[in-house]
């Protein structure tokens, strides 16, 4: 195995890059919407329980499923991938902006009016912030799962780890099949735990110790 990777540790570096890449745009792009989403359903109460039930559909759906709609449309290759892995990241930021915006209390929305704040300003410096709590540990929820779902985008050619668990699938009863396979599955562990390693930090700096959990 030591061997092995060795041999292959230029290719596997970039893969693993690549796979890493793939869903930091995911899921930086599934937060940017997932939240912009939220902010109107906060404003439109009628559309929250619209907003669960895309979501629950949303998780339910196979990624198999997802990639096969979508392959007549964005093609074999990357954009396939990223669309895919993003609409999956999206669901659970949505879920928890939207609890957490709707948590926020009230009479602190009223005294930040009262002091003479606009809606946006209200909105970006008393709802997002205390809001932001809830928000992150949807990041964090969206991170790893999009994890698995980029390893499984490796089916529409989709860059990182899982064309080398797709290669050992192929290979079964080769020399190298379980081999590939190891690697692809222990390397996107890695790159999960350290994905969540930084979130973390990033919640320890940007969570205020007040609200932090």
């Amino acid at each position: 195995m030591w061997d092995f990777i060795v041999e292959r540790r230029e290719a596997i570096a970039f893969n693993t890059y690549q796979h890493a890449l793939l869903v930091a745009e995911a899921v930086l792009l599934a937060t940017l919407i997932g939240v912009a989403l939220a902010i109107v359903v906060t404003r439109v109460p009628r559309l929250s329980t619209l907003a669960g039930l895309i979501s629950a559909i949303g998780l339910t759906l196979p990624s198999f499923a997802l990639i096969g709609l979508l392959l007549p449309v964005a093609s074999i290759g990357p954009t396939t991938a990223l669309i895919a892995v993003t609409f999956y990241a999206v669901l659970p930021i949505l879920r928890n902006a939207v609890t957490g915006l709707q948590g926020v209390d009230p009479t602190l929305l009223e005294s930040a009016r009262g002091m003479g704040l606009s809606e946006l300003a209200v909105l970006w410096r008393v709802r997002l912030p205390l809001a932001w709590p809830v928000i992150h540990a949807g990041i964090r929820t969206s991170t790893q799962m999009s994890m698995g779902v980029a390893a499984i985008a490796a089916y529409a050619l989709g860059p990182g780890l899982g064309a080398y668990i797709y290669t050992g699938l192929t290979q079964i009863g080769g020399v190298n099949a379980v081999r590939y396979a190891v690697v692809g599955t222990v390397g996107i562990v890695v790159v999960a735990l350290l994905a969540d390693l930084f979130l973390l930090l990033m919640g320890r700096l940007t969570i205020s110790r007040g609200i932090r959990a």
